[in-house]
């Protein structure tokens, strides 16, 4: 079977999916960067590896996500994309005629406005973590609740309480006076949900023209309370699809399907990446006053590739040598 990989890193999860011919996917890989973004993509390769079938072959891959550019230099992608389009693919495969995408992740949300299958507006914030991911199990973590079960509270509300979402500080110590007002665990729960999606709405979603169908997808999709306070504020249908978790890698994989078939070959270096010994490694440049931050990508103590100077002084390099070595 001919499969076509994504791969989505990004701060929080890195993921991978494998799709078919067919857009259909045969299987994924949802695991946390931790920091760590080339032992990620090596552990998820190694996964992946050891379950799929002899008989499959991947003739192409695609990156996205905020280590995109890194990624694809280890695994040979095909095709380099950026978050929006990837999710936009993704979403447009599964729904046709899609209106608007909800992405929420680990660490920023987003919002991408499409019509006749194109991308004509979006937004992303990314100054502050309130409504995302990691503010959510920041807060499970402290009320001792499973970040599964979070969901599943906040639809058992009563009479949600109103809290104040527009910094992720300020909401945490909201919650904290209404526990010791003595609300109800899920009322404080479900109020949190709807803070967030105000956030959301009136931040990321502010002046766009919001339609549907409506396709909620990233890690945050998989909360009920939060899928809830969003059709209970726009009054409107919020589909969350079977593979949410994973869709920018999903996208990417079309993507790459796409990029394959107009250059006739694949650029994919093999599963073999997962045994290479990658680094990356900075410094900053002194040969002007720009004082470039310049990363240097290296394999087996041989430099693939520098980016990051404005010049092109480094990246344009032939040099193979680690610009620590030469500076020592």
């Amino acid at each position: 079977m001919d499969v076509y990989m994504g791969i989505d890193v990004g701060s929080v999860s890195t993921d991978v999916a494998l799709i078919d011919s067919n857009n259909e996917v045969i299987d994924f890989v949802y695991i946390r960067t931790q920091g760590q973004p080339i032992k990620a993509v090596q552990k998820a390769m190694v996964m992946l590896r050891d379950r799929i079938h002899t008989d499959i072959s991947v003739k192409g891959v695609g990156t996205t996500g905020s280590a995109r550019q890194l990624t694809g230099l280890m695994v040979g992608a095909d095709i380099v994309k950026n978050e929006i389009t990837a999710h936009a693919i993704a979403s447009s495969n599964l729904i046709k005629d899609v209106h608007t995408v909800f992405e929420i992740g680990g660490q920023d949300s987003k919002i991408i406005i499409l019509r006749d299958g194109i991308v004509v507006d979006f937004a992303m914030n990314t100054v502050c973590a309130a409504g995302t991911g990691s503010f959510l199990d920041q807060q499970a973590y402290r009320l001792n609740i499973p970040i599964e079960e979070f969901g599943d509270l906040a639809l058992k509300s009563v009479s949600p309480v109103r809290i104040a979402g527009r910094c992720g500080v300020f909401a945490e110590s909201d919650m904290i006076h209404k526990q010791q007002m003595g609300y109800a665990l899920p009322d404080i729960i479900g109020g949190l949900c709807e803070a967030l999606v105000r956030n959301y709405l009136n931040n990321v979603g502010k002046g766009k023209d919001i339609r549907e169908p409506i396709v909620f997808q990233g890690g945050v999709a998989a909360n009920k309370g939060i899928k809830a306070a969003f059709e209970k504020a726009l009054g409107m249908k919020v589909y969350v699809p079977k593979y949410y978790g994973v869709m920018g890698a999903i996208g990417a994989a079309i993507l790459a399907k796409e990029a394959v078939k107009k250059k006739g070959f694949s650029e994919f270096k093999g599963f073999e990446i997962a045994d290479f010994d990658y680094k990356a490694q900075g410094f900053e440049c002194t040969g002007c006053s720009n004082g470039c931050e310049v990363v240097e990508f290296i394999k087996d103590d041989e430099v693939i590739s520098r980016w990051g100077d404005k010049c092109g002084k480094w990246s344009n390099s032939t040099s193979k040598n680690i610009f620590s070595k030469n500076v020592s």
